[in-house]
């Protein structure tokens, strides 16, 4: 009787080693592989950012790519006729064009 209630605690750890091996990974398969695609999404959009493209900052903020400072990572952003922000370029999520619809 002893030995079986040995075995059924073996086989019990297995089991569980086996629950959480599957809940690791569905973890990952629902939430951590979307968002490792999303961020290398707008790390691309970031890398190709030029003058003239229409952006979405970070803060929300609507307004046209001016000039592009790589030294210094920032991005001027003409935000209305006249008035230009300076932001960092890692603050630039979205082509606003494809937001507005």
């Amino acid at each position: 009787m002893i030995l079986a209630a040995q075995a059924q605690g073996a086989g019990g750890g297995m089991s569980m080693i086996i629950m959480l091996v599957a809940i690791f990974a569905i973890m990952w398969l629902f939430m951590i592989r979307p968002q490792q695609k999303k961020q290398k999404e707008i790390r691309n959009f970031q890398n190709s950012l030029k003058a003239g493209d229409s952006v979405v900052t970070g803060g929300g903020i609507y307004g046209v790519v001016k000039s592009i400072d790589i030294e210094k990572n920032t991005v001027e952003v003409e935000i209305a006729r006249g008035v230009n922000i300076v932001v960092d370029k890692s603050y630039v999520f979205a082509n606003a064009n494809s937001r507005v619809q």
